[in-house]
């Protein structure tokens, strides 16, 4: 017998775009981490069995949650973590660019998200809805120079 959980893999996309970063509020009726600010990202599907499987999970769950093409993701770091006390998440950060002139994020998903904001760190620094793994996420990628 397996002594070691079965993981689910969690993707996350750290949009960047002058000067702020594209934060979503999560719905209220979320069961994990409801009403708290969050990158966009989500779950990878077993259907997404193929070449650049985290990129492309990453690339789906951005455009169903808000709507928009991200481009160029870079790795930036992964967490660990567990919800429901028996859902082991392993959670992969990616630093993303997207082309503003072409679209503008939307909620497309209204059961997983209350709101869109963009915000500079030092405004997801300073808010009491920001989990501590949001804010290490920012400043992990602000520390990688990326879109700076």
């Amino acid at each position: 017998m397996n002594a070691y959980p079965l993981f689910i893999i969690n993707v996350e996309a750290a949009i960047y775009n002058r000067g702020k970063w594209l934060i979503i509020s999560r719905s209220e009726q979320e069961s994990h981490a409801g009403g708290l600010l969050s990158l966009v990202g989500g779950k990878v599907e077993y259907s997404e069995i193929e070449l650049d499987v985290l990129e492309n999970a990453l690339k789906r769950e951005v455009m169903e949650e808000v709507g928009i093409v991200v481009n160029n993701p870079v790795y930036i770091y992964s967490n660990y973590f567990t919800f429901d006390s028996d859902k082991h998440v392993v959670n992969i950060v990616f630093a993303c660019s997207y082309q503003e002139e072409n679209e503008r994020p939307i909620i497309n998903s209204e059961e997983e998200i209350d709101e869109i904001q963009w915000m500079s760190s030092e405004e997801i620094n300073q808010n009491s809805k920001a989990p501590i793994h949001l804010k290490e996420s920012i400043q992990r990628c602000e520390d990688r120079m990326f879109c700076i």
